[in-house]
């Protein structure tokens, strides 16, 4: 391993995600960072033979051009259906839907009360999006009809929701967490406002959450209590998930994790100023 490149970014970034589109048959590798702004990045070798790359900006999109100020970019998504297509979350209570080629935004809405913290589109289609946020609600829309939304959960106490996960194999599941909590919310959306399941197990507040990229049982969990979790949820719709099936310990609190889309037997970790690669 090696680093290939490196770029300055001008405000911290909240997220940073590659485009899922292969149909260019990897002549064009983009990426995309929020933070202040969205940035769409290309990513090209710099012809040298050693394996480095050159980053070049390709947009910077700004939905507020009449303003020097900007209300920083909480999350963002890209839509693996139409990869001309990314959806923005900010703390000024909207989402916004991007055209990355016109570099224009399609759409803005007020999706919720308070801030919102993320965002995610529902695999396997390109209109649907759920969001979550400070007014801990988790809130479906639909591109097509813009002018309704469902409320798909509400926390206890309306405490904020951090994060949100679509699962990829089955998109009835959505897998959240709230601020500060040592629980994990599993919902389904077919039967509003009741959690499926909610997974404790862990001894600190939930940091990151994914499902397995091909199974639609397994959900892996990290949090401050230096813990790894993942979970088998074929049983949940008969009977409560109590334990884990399987825990990794961590030299620190594990802030974010990934399970690789096509190497499915590995996960990502990160903890402190180091990163680590576990086989499930």
């Amino acid at each position: 391993m090696y680093q290939a490149c490196e770029f300055d970014h001008p405000y911290p970034c909240t997220k940073i995600l590659w485009s899922p589109d292969t149909r260019s048959g990897g002549s064009r590798d983009l990426l995309a960072t929020t933070g202040d702004y969205l940035r769409i990045w290309n990513v090209a070798d710099d012809g040298s033979g050693r394996g480095t790359l050159i980053p070049t900006k390709e947009a910077l999109l700004n939905n507020n051009k009449n303003s020097e100020y900007c209300a920083p970019l909480t999350s963002f998504d890209w839509n693996e259906a139409d990869p001309n297509v990314v959806g923005t979350s900010s703390i000024d209570t909207t989402c916004t839907i991007w055209d990355v080629q016109a570099q224009t935004a399609r759409t803005q809405l007020i999706a919720h009360d308070r801030e919102v913290f993320d965002l995610a589109f529902a695999p396997r289609g390109r209109d649907v999006f759920a969001s979550v946020g400070a007014d801990g609600s988790v809130r479906m829309f639909d591109l097509r009809s813009l002018e309704h939304s469902t409320i798909v959960y509400e926390s206890r106490n309306l405490d904020p929701l951090l994060r949100l996960e679509w699962n990829r194999q089955d998109p009835n599941y959505l897998a959240t967490f709230a601020v500060d909590s040592r629980r994990t919310v599993v919902l389904d959306i077919r039967v509003p406002s009741a959690p499926a399941a909610e997974l404790g197990g862990h001894g600190g507040c939930v940091n990151a959450a994914a499902w397995a990229p091909h199974s639609s049982c397994h959900l892996c969990t990290a949090g401050d209590d230096s813990q790894a979790l993942i979970w088998d949820l074929s049983s949940m719709t008969q009977r409560p998930v109590e334990d884990p099936i399987l825990a990794y310990g961590a030299d620190g609190e594990i802030n974010n994790l990934q399970w690789s889309a096509s190497q499915p037997d590995w996960i990502s970790i990160a903890f402190g100023d180091k990163l680590q690669i576990l086989r499930v």
